[in-house]
């Protein structure tokens, strides 16, 4: 009962956000996963399927997230465009005379890259973000990437919670039990990345720090601490107030 509550709680919120813009509908990037899912059925559902365009972003990425993408819009029933960024990112990598072999440094790019190409498409349209609650207090995704979206539906739920709100969207089992991956490299896992469990960040922030290992407390308030940054306003100076006392 409670996802459904919650459901229509979210659903409500997004009509009121999209239409409020004076919008008709939205674009999000699908890559198979969980979180991108669910928030792509909840926009179906507050908007109508035809009006959420889903974009899968191939960008030197495995094939099974392409496949994973194309499967989730057949399932939601909305309209899709693949892009392969592959090319424009070599053309950027050269351009700008990249190390290619900066993993990490290589990732935020892509994600920088897709969000560009999502508001290249949002004529009309919001862009939804899909990151999480535990994402969110891990500094866990891009910034001016995968954090540069209009509203974010599910930014306020733990990954566990958003696992349950999926099956309540009866969500399909293989994306249910998908291995949670930004798929930015080959590979690639969200929890391997961040060196802690989905479950141990929730534990941490909702029980304290002694309900972990002390090597995760520790890894976890590193996470937060050096995030901090993308979680608040950009900030400039106040010359206003020094200006006025002046003048």
């Amino acid at each position: 009962m409670i996802y459904s509550e919650l459901t229509e709680q979210i659903t409500v919120w997004i009509k009121e956000r999209v239409y409020g813009a004076g919008m008709s509908g939205v674009v999000i990037g699908l890559s198979g996963g969980l979180d991108s899912g669910a928030t792509a059925a909840l926009c179906a559902r507050a908007l109508g399927p035809e009006n959420v365009l889903g974009l899968i972003m191939p960008c030197e990425s495995i094939s099974e997230d392409t496949r994973d993408g194309h499967r989730t819009a057949r399932h939601l029933g909305i309209p899709v465009k693949e892009i392969d960024l592959s090319g424009a990112l070599a053309v950027l990598a050269t351009a700008g005379n990249l190390d290619t072999g900066d993993i990490l440094n290589m990732a935020n790019v892509k994600a920088r890259l897709r969000m560009t190409m999502e508001y290249a498409h949002s004529s009309g349209r919001l862009v939804a973000g899909t990151g999480n609650l535990s994402e969110t207090k891990t500094g866990y995704w891009t910034k001016w990437g995968d954090g540069a979206a209009d509203f974010l539906p599910i930014a306020d739920l733990w990954k566990d919670e958003v696992r349950e709100l999926a099956r309540y969207l009866e969500l399909p089992q293989w994306m249910l039990e998908r291995v949670p991956s930004a798929g930015l490299w080959f590979n690639q896992s969200d929890e391997d990345e961040m060196g802690v469990t989905y479950r141990e960040i929730k534990k941490y922030f909702t029980l304290g720090s002694d309900s972990v290992s002390v090597e995760a407390a520790e890894r976890i308030a590193q996470l937060h601490a050096l995030s901090a940054h993308k979680r608040e306003p950009i900030p400039f100076y106040h010359a206003r107030g020094w200006l006025n006392e002046r003048q």
